[in-house]
């Protein structure tokens, strides 16, 4: 497993992060989570709000079923979404929802936290108080973001201090915006509208790794493009080349974005 080093932080972590999202789906969550530790994975990402909290309550129940120890796995989750109601990146809200995940989780601290999608009302000088606190209690070591542009983070930087060492983003074949944009440059065809701010290039310049969210997945939460019968050249491409170098359509998917130079996170 190729390993990579998050953000400014100087620590090496895997390259592929397993994603726990689904977690309350597993029929067998203890062996998923070995699986992932034996094939090189010690990157795990979670969320306040996947399945309500239960996806990181089932994920410590089976982690203390493992000989894993704690000091060997990187843990990352985000808060920020109240489901069906708001964004609150509020002081409250973010040490709470800090506090919620560690019961969960049944640890004294996680290794990153992102903020989970932008809140419009954001208030920075509150995130800063709340980042503060968190790092001096010891129950977060590093922090980040989840589907933000520059200008916004740029206007978290104003006043939190602690470098964000993540952005979490959609990317993949069905999902090459970023990419697209950088190519189609000069030109006034749908591919040249920069939608992100040149996110891409700003994490590069600002060495923020790019942790690709759903990169098997297309449009909206539509479902996954590998083996589906609505694109079927793209399917046929991935297969001949999986029968070349000996791989699978999911291997070649994920390697196609690790193959990019701004060395970005893969989240299965």
């Amino acid at each position: 497993m190729k390993q990579i080093q998050l953000g400014t932080t100087g620590q090496l972590v895997s390259s592929v992060i397993l994603g726990c999202m689904r977690m309350n789906g597993a029929k067998d969550p203890v062996k998923v989570i070995e699986t992932a530790y034996e094939n090189g994975i010690n990157f795990f990402d979670h969320a306040d709000i996947y399945g309500n909290g239960e996806c990181e309550e089932i994920f410590a129940d089976a982690l203390a079923k493992t000989s894993l120890k704690r000091e060997d796995l990187f843990i990352q989750t985000k808060c920020g979404i109240v489901p069906g109601i708001m964004f609150d990146f509020s002081k409250k809200h973010i040490i709470e929802s800090v506090e919620g995940s560690l019961r969960r989780l049944n640890m004294d601290y996680v290794d990153a936290l992102l903020l989970h999608r932008p809140d419009t009302l954001v208030e920075p000088e509150e995130v800063a108080e709340a980042f503060d606190e968190l790092e001096k209690s010891g129950k977060v070591r590093f922090f980040g973001v989840s589907n933000q542009k520059p200008m916004q983070i740029e206007l978290l930087k104003k006043h939190v201090r602690q470098p964000l060492i993540a952005n979490q983003l959609q990317f993949g074949l069905k999902h090459s915006e970023m990419v697209d944009q950088g190519i189609h440059v000069n030109m006034t065809d749908t591919a040249s509208i920069d939608h992100d701010g040149s996110v891409m290039d700003y994490s590069r310049l600002n060495d923020m790794t790019i942790q690709a969210w759903s990169p098997y997945q297309y449009g909206h939460f539509e479902g996954v493009f590998i083996g589906n019968e609505k694109f079927p050249e793209l399917n046929q491409t991935l297969e001949k080349m999986a029968e070349k170098y000996q791989t699978t359509p999911t291997g070649l998917a994920s390697a196609w974005i690790l193959r990019h130079p701004a060395n970005m996170q893969v989240i299965v």
